[in-house]
């Protein structure tokens, strides 16, 4: 919450993820085994949920559906949070796996815009290995192609093919301090002393 009031007056579209709702449905699913089909749809409506859960919090956001809708509401000094579903639905641009989260959706979606991609987690970034575990050094920069090695990260296993596709960069960065998200956002990243890692996608 305290991330997004602080988006106020910035011009971004949130996509968010799919939170613990998307998260009970992967335990399930590693239970029961759903389908990729039924699992992939009901993750991204996951992501629907909080979206609209999130937009009822504050009164600068409106929920959208569309691109062309999300660039009205940016245009009208709101900040659009996009649920996705209807977009990938439409389109259905992904293998249905979960290799694919909202990682690789905001990639897809800011390759669309043309836009900076920042995804806002609750690590400082990338490591090497999981940040608690020992001799886990952080990365502060990273090319795709060597991130195609990784198992595992604070980000989805698909990420870096879809920024080698598109010759994309991303920025990765702990969004439970919102001052540093603002700084990237603002190319201002002088002003804090922080970690956060850059991928190169280009």
């Amino acid at each position: 919450m305290e991330l997004i009031d602080s988006l106020k007056g910035s011009n971004c579209l949130i996509i968010n993820g799919g939170g613990n709702f998307a998260n009970l449905i992967r335990k399930y699913d590693e239970k029961i085994g759903f389908s990729n089909d039924i699992t992939h749809e009901v993750a991204i409506d996951s992501m629907d949920i909080i979206a609209k859960l999130l937009n009822d919090k504050f009164n600068f956001t409106e929920i959208v559906y569309g691109l062309d809708e999300a660039k009205k509401i940016a245009d009208s000094n709101k900040i659009p949070i996009l649920a996705c579903s209807k977009i990938l639905k439409d389109l259905d641009p992904f293998e249905h796996s979960w290799n694919i989260t909202s990682d690789s959706i905001a990639a897809y979606i800011s390759n669309m815009l043309e836009a900076k991609l920042l995804i806002a987690t609750n690590v400082d970034g990338i490591y090497t290995r999981k940040p608690t575990l020992p001799k886990s050094n952080f990365i502060d920069e990273i090319d795709a192609k060597e991130l195609l090695n990784f198992d595992e990260t604070s980000v989805d296993l698909f990420l870096a093919e879809l920024l080698l596709k598109f010759g994309s960069n991303c920025f990765v960065v702990n969004g439970n301090y919102p001052e540093r998200v603002m700084s990237i956002i603002s190319n201002n990243t002088d002003v804090y002393n922080f970690q956060y890692t850059y991928i190169r996608g280009d």
